[in-house]
Order: structure tokens, then sequence, then C-alpha cells
């Protein structure tokens, strides 16, 4: 557990709420459209309760120093959400953790000249601005698609030992469960979609839910993580494996060092993303190796706070700690360790990840060897 001291800012990564079944090309992660569903937006409202009671209340012990408590101060977050990916689910998403971080209050109103008071429509609401980061505009929350070099990685994964052995170990349990998924491919490099298909039918098929085998979904989930814990990770931090949080670290190195600095009013970050980063982010800080139970697929609605502490004493510099909720049955926050220690100093933390950072598009068309998409045929090094 981080000791207790002052908090002064928080960058947040949180996965999107439950949605509709999608499907993600095994070979490329290509996409198609899908929605998130009422449950979903629960769900992230949850989330976003959950997050204001532990870092806005006042009456928290873990509420960051100085931050606006019932009237959202915009001038203190910044909000962006990946727009690739699934459609508009990610960005629904983070509206419904914003609605549950900054509920309606009808202290959101304004005075005008004449005297009379106007409170924002729905009690109060209060909207903050998201910035939707479009992929072919921005490569920084969804770097993984349209990447020649990481569907090389992925394509080297399947063709692993350890994958072939882990495929002949499911195949009598696709087998079995085949019946049940109305004509998928049950080749072991559909994993994902395999478990994704058990899991939304799970959630919104009674008749399924009623005729699977009642230990088949945490199975196919087992399997699942298995196999995107191998194509989001990689042996070296500064693999393509783990491109998915190597283009999102820049921006947490710059907004944990704005909340460091006292001028600066920033004082929380939030990124509302997909499943895979996390995979990513606990493999560089070497997170899973002191917790492998945190390796694989996160939950919806789950979320990583990369906290920044107020340092000890003035001859000190501000820690980063990190912690994680696994989900909205997950009812707190755990501490994990980033390269083993509770906590870092934050110019050692940005020291230990700056190198595997991916900075710019350049830097990413170079990594990936993409020429033509994204951006990539303006760049001179591609």
């Amino acid at each position: 557990m981080v000791s207790a001291t002052t908090l002064l800012g928080v960058v947040l990564l949180a996965r999107h709420g439950d949605r509709l079944e999608f499907f993600q090309d095994p070979l490329t992660y290509n996409p198609t459209q899908t929605f998130l569903t009422p449950l979903g937006s629960v769900q992230e409202q949850q989330l976003g309760t959950f997050l204001r009671d532990t870092y806005i209340d006042p009456g928290s012990p873990t509420a960051i120093e100085g931050i606006s408590s019932d009237v959202v101060n915009i001038t203190q977050l910044i909000v962006r959400a990946d727009a690739g990916g699934g459609g508009s689910v990610i960005l629904t998403s983070v509206q419904g953790l914003l609605q549950g971080l900054y509920p309606p209050t009808t202290d959101n109103n304004i005075t005008l000249a004449n005297g009379t008071t106007i409170v924002a429509p729905l009690g109060g609401y209060q909207a903050i601005p998201i910035e939707s980061v479009e992929p072919n505009l921005d490569i920084s929350l969804n770097s993984f698609t349209s990447c020649p070099n990481f569907d090389n990685h992925t394509a080297q994964f399947y063709a692993s030992p350890g994958f072939q052995a882990e495929g002949e170990m499911a195949k009598p349990f696709l087998e079995k469960l085949q019946p049940y998924l109305d004509n998928r491919s049950i080749d072991f490099t559909n994993m994902f979609n395999i478990f994704d298909y058990v899991n939304v039918q799970s959630v919104h098929n009674a008749t399924f839910l009623a005729e699977l085998p009642p230990t088949f979904a945490a199975q196919a989930y087992a399997y699942a993580n298995f196999h995107e814990n191998g194509v989001f990770t990689d042996t070296s931090p500064a693999g393509i494996g783990n491109i998915a949080i190597r283009t999102i670290l820049p921006s947490i190195f710059t907004s944990l060092t704005r909340m460091a600095n006292a001028s600066d009013s920033l004082k929380l970050a939030i990124n509302e993303i997909s499943y895979k980063p996390f995979i990513s982010l606990f493999n560089i800080t070497e997170a899973t190796a002191a917790d492998p139970s945190i390796a694989g697929i996160v939950d919806y609605a789950s979320a990583v706070a990369l906290e920044l502490h107020a340092p000890a004493t003035p001859a000190d510099e501000p820690t980063v700690s990190m912690r994680f909720k696994n989900g909205t049955t997950d009812a707190m926050f755990h501490d994990l360790t980033l390269f083993g220690s509770p906590s870092l100093p934050l110019s050692t933390f940005i020291a230990r990840l700056a190198p595997d950072a991916i900075n710019t598009t350049s830097e990413w068309c170079t990594a990936c060897n993409q020429t033509t998409l994204r951006g990539c045929a303006q760049n001179p090094s591609s």
C-alpha cells in the first residue's frame, strides 16, 4: 500500500463498458462496428462515481489536492477517447463515466445581467469537453491497426511453439464448444472472437446462458487471456508487441509533468481506451511479473490510475504509483508495482519508460514499417 501523501493528480486509463458483439480480424485486429449497451453506460457511470468518491470527494483520504468537487473546472481535466475500433463505443462510454464523475447539480448555473439564474439542462448536467482521438489523424490511442510490423509480430506469435501447444491443449474444449458458436471458426487464432461471442451471448441471451455448460465461459476467457497477452506483449519493452501503450506514454509523461508543476491547473487526465493498452502497460512496467493474475483481458469499465504524490520533503520530488480496478465487480483499487517497486520518483518513472515511447506519427510510421496509411505517405523517413 502506497503511504498516504498529498495527491497532486491522476492519469487514468479506462476501458469502455459492455457492448454488443463485434469481430476483430485475428491477423490485423481490424474491427467491425459495435454499439454500447445500456448496461455499458451504467457500468461507466458506476466507474465514474467510484472515481469521484476516490479522487474528487473532499472527504476522501485520496482526494486530489485543489480539485473542484461539485462543479467541474474544465481547466483541471483532460479527457481523450479512442474514436477508432468498433465505432462510437469508447466515445459514448466516456460520456457515462463523466456523468458519474461530475453528476448534475443545480450549482451548475449562471446568473444573467437581468438577475435571472439559469440552471443547466437535466438538473444541472455538466458538459465536459472530450477530445475524440481519430486514428487516421492521431495514432496515440489506437496504434496497433494498420501496422505491418505488428501484424508480423502477431503472425510470429501464432507460429510459435508455445502458441501451437496451447492451441492443441484447447482443441478438445473448442470442439465441445463448437455447437454453441453459431458456425464460428474454432481455429485457435480466432480465440478472442470465440470468447467475445460467448461473453456477449452469456450477458444478453437467456437461452444461450441456460444451455451453455457452466465451466465453458471461464475456460474460453482463460484461453483468450493467453491469446491476447501474447499478441499485446513483447520480450523487449521497446518491442512492437507493446505498441498499444508505447504511443500513449508521451501523453502520460506530459500530464504527470504538468501535475507536478504547481502553477499548472491540470489535476486529472482521462484516457478512454480498449483493453489492449492495459496488457502492454502491465508488461512494460513488469507489473505482471509481480502479479500474473492481471495478465490478459481486463473487464469492461476497468481502470488504471497512475497517481502523482507530493514529495515527502522539499528536497525530494513527486512520486508515481499505479493502482488497478478490474471492472465493476471489483470493489476497490489494488496497488500494483512499477518495476518491482510500490512507487517511483517521477523522473525515474519517465526515464525507465521514455526509451520505449513512440512520440510522433513519424516515429510510428517507422516502427510499423507503414508507408501509405494514417499520414505515413507524407513521412519522409518511411
